[in-house]
């Protein structure tokens, strides 16, 4: 079980944890132990998230969502496995926290009146500017 908030928690049938061979780090240890971590989060069956939070750790978690609604996390930074669990649940705490604060709404504005006569005035100078730049008529 995984406590996420107050009202959130991931029951164990959810994850799955599969031990697999690492690369990096380890030396010979590499060759010999499975260290490194896939965790599978099956979040589209999730009965603990809602559906707008589904939606945005979707968005989230990207290239790790799966066709068939799960996230899949692979660790192997360290060379013990226990450590790599943890990391590999500490990344899927911080998604879904991440994706139960809604985003911000935009409020859009209006230019003010001062930024557009100022606009206005450039445009008018930088005009004059290029019209003096035309032919001479040599009878003036």
């Amino acid at each position: 079980m995984l406590q996420i908030a107050d009202t959130i928690t991931i029951e164990g049938w959810e994850l799955t944890e599969q031990f697999i061979r690492a690369s990096g780090p380890g030396g010979q240890n590499v060759n010999k132990v499975s260290t490194a971590v896939e965790l599978r989060f099956e979040a589209e069956r999730s009965p603990n998230l809602p559906g707008s939070v589904k939606n945005r750790l979707r968005r989230i978690a990207g290239r790790k969502w799966t066709k068939d609604g799960a996230i899949v996390l692979q660790v192997d930074e360290t060379r013990s496995q226990a450590r790599n669990r943890e990391i590999a649940r500490e990344r899927l705490k911080e998604m879904i926290v991440a994706a139960l604060t809604p985003p911000k709404r935009r409020v859009p504005t209006k230019p003010t009146l001062g930024s557009k006569k100022r606009r206005l005035k450039a445009k008018k100078v930088r005009g004059e500017v290029k019209s003096l730049r035309g032919k001479v008529d040599p009878e003036t």
